[in-house]
């Protein structure tokens, strides 16, 4: 810690000034606010600055002091902390900063540094001043081992000010002397958009360089225009919160996004503290059809309100029939408007939506008790830190603690089977009272076994690793990972100044990380799915990661923001409900040229048309696919984020699941000798977990996981493969007259719908949505097609970008990598990265480093208004192409050979043309599981972790 009576060196002299001239630089060309300081030495200047009654910068060093100083465990954070020490020991004396009021600042820095010294004090010698910091302390919540270890020690050697401390925590007073909710929350209307909201309107892409400097990237939230617009709105109605809607549409889909939360509420939220600058609370959002699940997820973060508001119903005929248009299509009508500038009002006592006196909605999953809990407190993380503070001090005193916070939801039906997912959640939920297996619906603490954070969303995780005062990983996770691969594709001078500091950050918290900060290894760029999906090696393992494709192929995982994921790498554990499940089986048989992508879009499809809605939605997808291993099952689970499903759960044979173990274990073998393990050696460790869960397999005693036969879903649909005859894509259907229908992933259409005539400008295979089977189609397609035509040659541009640097490893010692190379016209080079991102391509194919690419669109993208041919994720408007003043960008997904051709013909070819380039190359190896994979019922074997 560094001392805060430290007095400015020859080395230290020009901070100061570094930090007026930078805010004179951000006020001139940017419009903004001095940057909140982070720096500890800074810090200590300034602080030696308000020591110097007769210094010229006094006044504004105060300010800086009070205001502006980052709390939590930030390096000025510890600076911070000592000087308010001083103050209230008498040591220093500052007029403008009474004791009083420096212990008023301490109890807004929420922990680490500022906890350890209010500790100091709460077990001085002093006993007025032991008695004020007790006061304090009781009202914080974000205590670590070290902190409860010293309450522990002190409380057991009879000390008086300890023991009434836990006394307070064992009641929970931290939450209890909070203010209830008010019953009336006025709310204005804003429509964002009408139809589905990505989270790219409201943090983009390619602004993520900036998300940690929550006010500058403050100014990129959906347009200028409709700043102002909310500015606006807030004048004409002081007395009420912007809402922000998706109309005709669901709010946050694509990714958690905590930029995007934050977004909202810089702009409409209230802040959570007058000394911690731009960092807001409580937004209220809301769309048409909800709001996407893990983006609901981060907006409980914040302590905000997510409405489901379904104002248009699908319209019926007077024998309750729904009508449909020539399309075949629901007509929906609209139940109440919800115009921007609406004056509504919510009831959180009724939970109810109101215009005036009439009631429009009710609104009570949006007030379930866990939600209100989260409002209360001003976000989930407290509620969280502490539910495990009461447990300890009531522990600690030897007492029961009160039901203080809403009991977790226990349900359990009689004789009723589990599924998978039910298993899962069984098996790791803590501190569970039910003793028999819970259900659907319950609401739980669970362990969470593997983390995973990547470099866009890192540096916010590091700050709210550092705002919670967390120091170290819980030992409790097995495994951890920090990636490189949203910016692995231009090595600009945003990437040097943050991916360096993010993984040394993460690095010394200890997880494996795609770059070593001491550079003894090759930095690594590969994506952060792909290598979960490798280190994940138990199906009955729950994942959390820092992005919305975090779902894997083994256990069941869940993209979350940013800090959810610190949270789950901070505490080993996450909070949420059991949610409903959806069983997918298949029939019929695959068509030798048909490749399983074609059957993730047609599963889409056939869902659509079978429900007349989607019923993946806010629920786990359990698909029993057995026979395909982990990589090519990851491209169904990879997807169901598309699907708007909440996670994915692949239910695989006993067979498969141990030669996919296997190829995890050869995977991180190669991590290691490459020198990514770190100190405890947790890719070891997670070898041998791997090889325990084989034997386990192997002896009987354990088999692969499986769902009961007599379990409960939500609905089961059966595809048939016997349906898919050609090629599906994704189309964004950018000229659809309804504008809530455009960029939904729900118009899947088929190959000869185009007709072979749709021109494609540009063709990109990469994301995580491929595997090292992709590279080797591409290969196999540029052998058929040279011995068909001599040569290959391309009339649209080809960008190829693998997931991982094993997956090319591997290729290079197969053969397929020299064919690759034999036809590209570009190949990376790590040894001298591109600088700059490519702005215009030729007709060539690109081999990109491994990572996300175009896929991101925060780096580069297809030139405005292309359409573009890829086997991506997001067709969302403006991530892959953004559109030009003539011509809309589109971004079309598709099989990794549907986009090779397209480039080879620069349009989309025709199914006779797709059959030739295809001919004889094994595209998945898949076929149905002969019998169901499900077992009798076992729920009575259930071991709970208490």
């Amino acid at each position: 810690m560094v001392d805060a009576n430290l007095q400015p060196v020859s080395d230290q002299t020009n901070l100061y000034e570094e930090y007026m001239a930078e805010i004179e630089t951000r006020k001139a060309e940017l419009g903004l606010h001095a940057k909140p300081i982070d720096s500890a030495e800074l810090l200590a200047e300034i602080i030696a600055q308000i020591k110097d009654t007769d210094n010229a910068y006094r006044e504004d060093s105060l300010q800086f002091f009070i205001y502006n100083t980052l709390p939590g465990t930030t390096p000025a954070a510890g600076v911070k902390s000592q000087f308010l020490k001083e103050i209230i020991l008498g040591q220093a004396t500052i007029a403008e900063i009474t004791p009083e009021f420096a212990f008023e600042l301490l109890s807004h820095m929420k922990g680490g540094p500022s906890v350890e010294v209010l500790l100091d004090l709460a077990l001085g010698n002093d006993a007025d001043i032991a008695k004020q910091a007790a006061e304090v302390l009781k009202t914080q919540v974000f205590l670590y081992e070290a902190d409860t270890a010293r309450l522990e020690d002190a409380f057991k050697a009879g000390n008086t000010v300890a023991k009434d401390i836990l006394e307070s925590y064992a009641k929970a007073e931290f939450f209890t002397s909070l203010p209830e909710l008010p019953e009336e929350v006025k709310v204005v209307t804003y429509v964002a958009a009408e139809g589905d909201i990505s989270t790219d309107l409201l943090s983009p892409g390619n602004q993520a360089h900036s998300r940690s400097d929550r006010e500058l990237h403050g100014q990129c939230m959906i347009t200028p225009e409709a700043q102002t617009k909310i500015r606006e709105l807030q004048a004409a109605n002081p007395d009420a919160k912007v809402m922000l809607v998706a109309e005709k549409g669901t709010m946050g889909v694509g990714s958690s996004r905590m930029s995007g939360v934050n977004n909202v509420a810089l702009w409409t939220g209230e802040p959570v503290s007058p000394y911690v600058p731009f960092v807001n609370k409580a937004p209220i959002v809301a769309g048409t059809n909800g709001i996407s699940p893990i983006f609901l997820t981060t907006v409980d973060v914040t302590g905000g309100i997510g409405i489901d508001l379904k104002n248009w119903v699908k319209k019926t005929d007077a024998d309750g029939n729904i009508v449909k248009d020539e399309n075949g299509e629901a007509i929906l009508e609209q139940v109440y408007a919800v115009d921007t500038g609406t004056v509504l009002t919510i009831n959180t006592k009724e939970k109810k939506l109101y215009n005036g006196d009439k009631e429009l909605a009710d609104i009570t999953a949006s007030f379930t008790p866990a939600k209100v809990e989260f409002m209360r407190a001003g976000g989930s993380y407290a509620v969280v830190f502490g539910k495990k503070l009461q447990t300890f001090a009531a522990e600690t005193l030897g007492v029961e603690a009160p039901l203080v916070f809403a009991p977790s939801k226990e349900i359990s039906h009689e004789g009723q089977g589990l599924t998978a997912v039910e298993k899962i959640f069984n098996r790791n939920a803590v501190g569970v009272t039910s003793k028999t297996p819970l259900h659907t619906g319950s609401d739980v603490r669970v362990k969470v076994n593997i983390v995973g954070s990547q470099d866009t969303t890192g540096l916010m995780t590091a700050q709210e690793l550092e705002a919670m005062a967390a120091t170290i990983i819980s030992p409790t996770v097995d495994g951890a990972y920090q990636s490189g691969c949203h910016t692995a594709s231009v090595w600009d001078s945003k990437a040097q100044a943050n991916i360096p500091k993010l993984m040394d950050f993460m690095h010394r918290f200890g997880m494996i990380t795609g770059r070593d900060p001491k550079g003894g290894y090759h930095a690594m760029t590969d994506v952060i799915h792909k290598v979960l999906n490798d280190i994940t090696v138990d199906e009955r393992d729950i994942i959390i990661g820092g992005d919305s494709h975090t779902r894997m192929s083994k256990g069941v995982a869940f993209g979350a923001d940013s800090g959810t994921v610190a949270l789950a790498l901070a505490t080993g554990e996450a909070t949420m409900p059991i949610p409903e499940s959806v069983k997918v089986t298949f029939k019929g048989h695959m068509k030798s040229y048909m490749d399983f992508r074609d059957v993730v879009h047609a599963t889409q499809a056939q869902m659509l048309k079978e429900f007349g809605e989607n019923v993946f939605q806010g629920r786990i997808i359990e698909v029993q696919i057995g026979t395909l291993l982990a990589d090519q099952a990851f491209t169904f689970t990879d997807w169901t984020a598309e699907m708007k499903a909440k996670a994915s759960i692949n239910i695989s044979e006993d067979a498969t699941l141990i030669e996919s173990l296997e190829i995890a274990k050869n995977r991180m073998q190669i991590m290691i000798d490459k020198g990514m393990d770190n100190d405890v050696h947790m890719l070891q460790g997670l070898i041998d977990k791997a090889d325990k869960r084989i034997a386990d397999i192997q002896s009987g005693a354990e088999p692969a996981l499986r769902p009961d036969d007599n379990a409960k879903y939500y609905a089961e649909l059966v595809v048939d493969l016997d349906q898919i005859d050609e090629p599906m894509i994704a189309d964004p259907d950018v000229n659809n007259e309804d504008v809530s229908k455009r960029y939904t992933h729900d118009a899947i259409r088929g190959l000869s719908f185009y007709g072979g005539t749709k021109q494609v400008d540009l063709g990109f295979v990469g994301s995580c949505m491929v595997h090292k089977g992709d590279m080797q189609i591409i290969a196999q397609m540029f052998r058929n097609l040279e011995k068909q035509n001599g040569s290959v040659e391309f009339k649209a541009p080809l960008v190829v970008a693998p997931p991982t640097y094993n997956i090319v490893d591997e290729l290079k010692a197969e053969g397929d990598w020299e064919v690759l190379q034999k036809y590209a016209g570009f190949e990376f080079d790590d040894s001298d990265p591109k600088e700059a991102a490519r702005t215009a391509y030729q007709n060539i194919m690109y081999l990109e480093r491994p990572g996300c690419n175009l896929c991101m669109g925060n780096q580069e993208k297809a030139a405005k208004g292309d359409t573009v041919m890829a086997t991506s994720t997001r067709l969302f408007q403006g991530r892959v192409v953004e559109d030009s003043n003539e011509k809309k960008g589109e971004s079309l997904l598709a099989s990794t050979p549907v986009v090779v051709l397209s480039t080879i013909l620069g349009r989309t070819p025709t199914l006779d043309e797709y059959k030739a380039a295809v001919e004889g190359i094994n595209l998945t190896d898949f076929a149905p599981p002969v019998k169901e994979l499900s077992v009798a019922s076992s729920a009575s074997t259930i071991e709970f972790n208490i």
